[in-house]
């Protein structure tokens, strides 16, 4: 299915390389992944063993953006990813997509179309701004982060559900792995996830094919949200049991059904 693909070299997620087969098991893991749950209800008061999903896909990634000026099912999409928020912090996280929406807005001029991973380096450089999407995306993180009460992460969990192409997902962990990497001269975080995109431009789009090619029906992660997916499991210490789940999944199977047919082909 995919021939010599190059591991993705992504130094936030660690220091060594990621070979393009792990990188996809941990994907469909991510996106199949069921985890075993002990539920009560007022019908079986005794309880049972039910398999739940072990990750956010279905909650969060499956789910198609709205469109219009922004709504509580933003807020309530971003809770599918990161969990309830309380009365006071879904009020704040409301108010806070209110003010940065037209920043979201004039990244999404700025880009002119483009995805995220085809930007030219310059728009992540101090050294072009003002008006960089780098400096917009900065400019969006730190309003919220010195906002009393508001939950950065579920900001950009919301904005990046609108805008899954161009405006990356970032949590605390995500940041963390991300900061050390961040050079003089970038406009933020954001410059390093630009970087490792580019840097790894054929592996991520074979890995974005194998994954549209596995699972036809299903919506398939942008290049930009298979990156923060790497990068969180990795951060979260979750990777190892993503690649498992997604390594019994019925995707793994007919993945390694399809590279023994094309190993055998080419003999």
């Amino acid at each position: 299915m995919t021939e010599s693909v190059p591991a993705l070299v992504l130094p936030s997620t660690g220091p060594d390389p990621l070979p393009f087969d792990t990188a996809l098991a941990a994907v469909l893991g991510y996106v199949r992944g069921r985890r075993p749950l002990w539920f009560r209800s007022p019908s079986q008061p005794e309880g049972r063993w039910v398999h739940v999903r072990a990750f956010g896909y279905e909650r969060f990634d499956r789910l198609y953006g709205g469109e219009g000026p922004p709504s509580d099912r933003d807020v309530l999409v971003a809770e599918g990813l990161h969990g309830r928020l309380d009365r006071p912090g879904w009020a704040a996280v409301r108010a806070a997509l209110e003010e940065v929406w037209p920043l979201a807005h004039a990244a999404v001029e700025q880009a002119g179309g483009r995805p995220f991973e085809k930007l030219d380096a310059e728009e992540f450089s101090v050294l072009a701004e003002p008006g960089t999407v780098g400096a917009i995306l900065r400019d969006i993180w730190a309003r919220c982060a010195e906002t009393p009460g508001v939950h950065p992460e579920f900001v950009s969990a919301a904005l990046h559900h609108r805008h899954p192409r161009l405006i990356p997902h970032v949590d605390v962990t995500t940041r963390r792995q991300l900061w050390p990497h961040v050079h003089e001269g970038d406009s933020g975080p954001e410059a390093v996830i630009h970087r490792e995109l580019e840097g790894n431009a054929d592996s991520f789009a074979a890995l974005e094919n194998a994954v549209t090619r596995l699972m036809p029906r299903e919506r398939v992660p942008t290049r930009l949200r298979l990156h923060d997916l790497l990068l969180w499991l990795a951060g979260s210490l979750r990777l190892p049991s993503a690649i498992g789940m997604g390594r019994t999944s019925e995707e793994w199977r007919r993945y390694e059904e399809l590279t023994a047919a094309t190993t055998d082909s080419g003999r």
